[in-house]
């Protein structure tokens, strides 16, 4: 258990050091009066939270501060702690067992660490004792291909690919088949990184999540979105775009360790109400964890 906290604790030093820290000093022993409340609604907009999460926070430490008689900034901080727990969701049990394959598409603009995140999920699913199938569907950038199969040959994963800039419906419908001939428990399908304000290729990434369901019906089971964390609120635009589009169903924060944003997970989960099913907290496959909003809470605070 201390290894598990210390990831997350390490993973979030950026975040925890730049943003949060400001607060954790802060909330010290001074008096609570009209200028705590200005100076603290700031640092949380700096954080990242947004100004709707921010707004909504101060409201509530407003509320506790006449209910329990607090006097001290110091006496904040814990309810804060619980507030901010208390607006993520727990990670949903993720149970694809009444489908072989489970068809999983992973999409994301462009450098947002999606295809680095499918070989990570890949090397989890693969120690759990799964057999899995990758679909390199990004059929524009020859790099991702490449990249996802230098994973496939580490892990002993099979990588279906196209040719450069070919069909990407076609190569997610093969890696389908693919996954239905060899009996694996998942295809996770790599797709092009999208730009959210480009119609056409949004129209296409549309058709890939289509031509899944043909391959196989009631294909993709999930969507899950790759978001940058170093980006910010930034992520939120990009967000709505891929939930409108292809029924995003949750939400891979990549890049965490690198950022001093991570207060953008409060944010997310307020506007898109989408769970945050696991974190980026370092380079190597093993730092894809899953998400766990105690350790997450206590890791930018701590």
């Amino acid at each position: 258990m201390a290894e598990f906290f210390n990831k997350w604790m390490n993973g979030l030093d950026r975040t925890r050091k730049v943003a949060f820290g400001r607060i954790s000093n802060f909330l010290g022993a001074s008096e609570i009066d009209a200028d705590t409340w200005e100076d603290l609604e700031a640092m949380l907009v700096q954080a990242d939270l947004g100004i709707d999460v921010t707004e909504s926070i101060i409201s509530s430490l407003k509320q506790q501060v006449t209910e329990n008689g607090l006097v001290k900034t110091s006496e904040l901080r814990k309810y804060l702690e619980a507030d901010l727990q208390n607006r993520l969701d727990d990670r949903p049990v993720l149970d694809f067992s009444a489908h072989q394959p489970a068809v999983i598409l992973l999409v994301g603009v462009n450098g947002s660490g999606k295809t680095t995140t499918i070989a990570k999920l890949a090397k989890r699913f693969t120690g759990e004792g799964k057999k899995v199938v990758l679909g390199a569907a990004d059929t524009f950038r020859a790099a991702a291909v490449d990249q996802l199969q230098v994973w496939g040959n580490r892990l002993n994963v099979p990588v279906i690919a196209g040719q450069q800039g070919g069909d990407s419906g076609a190569v997610a419908y093969d890696a389908i088949q693919a996954g239905i001939a060899r009996k694996a428990d998942y295809v996770l399908i790599d797709t092009a990184g999208r730009l959210h304000t480009r119609y056409n290729l949004m129209e296409e990434l549309k058709k890939v999540h289509h031509v899944s369901g043909k391959s196989l019906p009631g294909a993709p089971h999930a969507t899950w979105l790759v978001l940058d964390a170093t980006t910010g609120q930034n992520a939120l635009q990009q967000a709505r775009a891929f939930k409108e589009a292809v029924q995003v169903t949750g939400v891979i924060l990549a890049k965490l360790d690198s950022s001093a944003r991570g207060g953008m997970a409060f944010a997310i989960q307020h506007e898109l109400q989408l769970p945050i099913l696991f974190a980026g907290l370092g380079e190597h496959p093993d730092d894809l964890q899953p998400f766990n909003k105690e350790a997450f809470v206590t890791g930018i605070f701590s």
